[in-house]
């Protein structure tokens, strides 16, 4: 197989001439070993049934019970988590990747912690954070040293969760103090990026003393973390959460690119994400392409669709506020739309100075991005590249990858005990993207059904 994966590898790229559009029929699928299909089916199927992904972390404590930890966990080994999962070991991640790139694929590594809002346990408690400081510089060494070859462009790329350095309810403060009409210099993008170069003490008004003190450790976290990742090379690609804690995580996103998104740097080395599913995107995605090219600064973008739904309109809904998502998903569609197009006309005149993964399943949309990046002259390989989840969406990843375009799975890795709470709320958070595969799940049957047929045929005496 390693030995097809390299000769369709080597005829990537698209045709100078035309565009083709890409054919998302499955037919890269056989690329992957029926074992790999038939577990990639039955999760799938699991994975779009309401009551498990509900109910998960219940079942899995029932299971452990019922079965012993050891029996569940070989069975979650042999299921969820291995579909989902690199590993737990730095040696099991290697294998994982070593796979994909031979599939054409590259990782992007996320560690799997984040504080959930209001979470009252890890509020407060730094050594838990510098716990997760410690993960997250590893994990820039292990991106770093995934690369096939050192790559002096920066093309290894991780997540970032800064839910995992800093306390969602100071975020919460932040970010009702940035929602303030007039907001105050205090929390200025350059004053933040100031204090976390020097180090020296920050007075912000609208926070205590112990906020403060823990706001000083968590810029100290962040600096920390993205000057080891620009040393490696390894670009950060910080995840948007909740609509209650997005101004203030991009307020931080904005002082980190102050410092290290510079023209002279190489292209942004940290990006931020944003979310098509909220009504306000399409502008706050333009006003911040304007401004990072007006202070010269190197722009780089995750773009996502969105995975809060459910919660932000609940949220919504009990506090008598409007409700900040698309009304409909044809709505998140066209916004998804429009982002990307700003996007890509931002990189076709900027060039390497702004960068953007296109971050989704829909198959329309990679569609869409393939051809106004074949209009447009933007490289396959260029800074424009893709994502898709690890375990999912393979269909529309192989065929990418396979065609010549960058093509990054989103790759969680650790234990039994940290990864599955971490699926289980993804889940949560994705039902509609689960829901949706059903195309997917299609066209693995219908590539079973052909491998077991081609094989009865060959076997049967007529």
């Amino acid at each position: 197989m390693l030995q097809t994966c390299r000769v369709l590898r080597s005829r990537a790229g698209p045709s100078p001439g035309s565009w083709q559009p890409l054919s998302f029929d499955g037919g890269a699928f056989h690329l992957k070993s029926t074992g790999e299909l038939t577990r990639a089916l039955l999760v799938l199927r699991l994975c779009a049934w309401p009551p498990l992904v509900t109910h998960g972390l219940a079942l899995q404590a029932w299971s452990q019970r019922l079965l012993g930890s050891r029996l569940s966990g070989a069975l979650l080994r042999a299921s969820i988590y291995g579909q989902f999962v690199a590993g737990e070991t730095a040696e099991e991640v290697r294998s994982c990747v070593l796979q994909l790139q031979n599939l054409g694929l590259r990782p992007l590594l996320a560690v799997p912690t984040e504080e959930e809002p209001d979470s009252a346990v890890k509020t407060g408690d730094e050594a838990w954070y510098e716990g997760n400081l410690s993960a997250m510089l590893r994990c820039v060494d292990l991106s770093r040293g995934l690369l096939e070859t050192p790559d002096p462009t920066g093309n290894a790329l991780m997540q970032l969760k800064m839910t995992a350095l800093m306390s969602t309810r100071l975020c919460k403060q932040l970010t009702s103090w940035v929602r303030r009409p007039g907001d105050s210099l205090e929390l200025s993008p350059e004053r933040l990026a100031e204090a976390m170069d020097s180090g020296q003490d920050l007075q912000v008004s609208c926070l205590n003393t112990e906020q403060t003190r823990h706001l000083q450790a968590s810029l100290s976290r962040l600096h920390r973390v993205v000057q080891h990742a620009r040393a490696q090379r390894v670009r950060l690609l910080v995840d948007a959460e909740y609509t209650s804690l997005n101004p203030a995580l991009s307020l931080l996103v904005a002082a980190l690119a102050t410092r290290w998104n510079s023209s002279g740097e190489g292209g942004p080395w940290v990006w931020n994400t944003y979310q098509a599913y909220l009504k306000d995107t399409y502008e706050r995605l333009r006003r911040d392409a304007e401004a990072a090219d007006r202070a010269g600064l190197a722009f780089g973008v995750k773009l996502v669709r969105g995975a809060y739904l459910d919660k932000e309109r609940k949220t919504a809904r009990l506090q008598g506020t409007e409700d900040p998502t698309q009304p409909d998903y044809e709505a998140t569609s066209q916004s998804y739309s429009r982002c990307l197009e700003l996007m890509l006309t931002q990189v076709s005149h900027r060039g390497p100075m702004c960068h953007l993964m296109v971050a989704s399943h829909n198959e329309d949309s990679v569609r869409q991005a393939t051809k106004r990046m074949w209009e447009l002259g933007i490289p396959p390989d260029g800074p424009v590249c893709f994502g898709q989840l690890l375990g999912m969406c393979d269909h529309v990843s192989l065929a990418l990858g396979q065609a010549g375009y960058a093509v990054y799975k989103s790759i969680p890795y650790g234990s039994l005990e940290e990864v599955i709470p971490y699926l289980i709320r993804r889940a949560q958070e994705n039902r509609s993207v689960l829901r949706g595969a059903r195309r997917e799940q299609e066209l693995l049957s219908q590539e079973l059904r052909r491998r077991l047929l081609g094989r009865s045929l060959r076997v049967s005496p007529h």
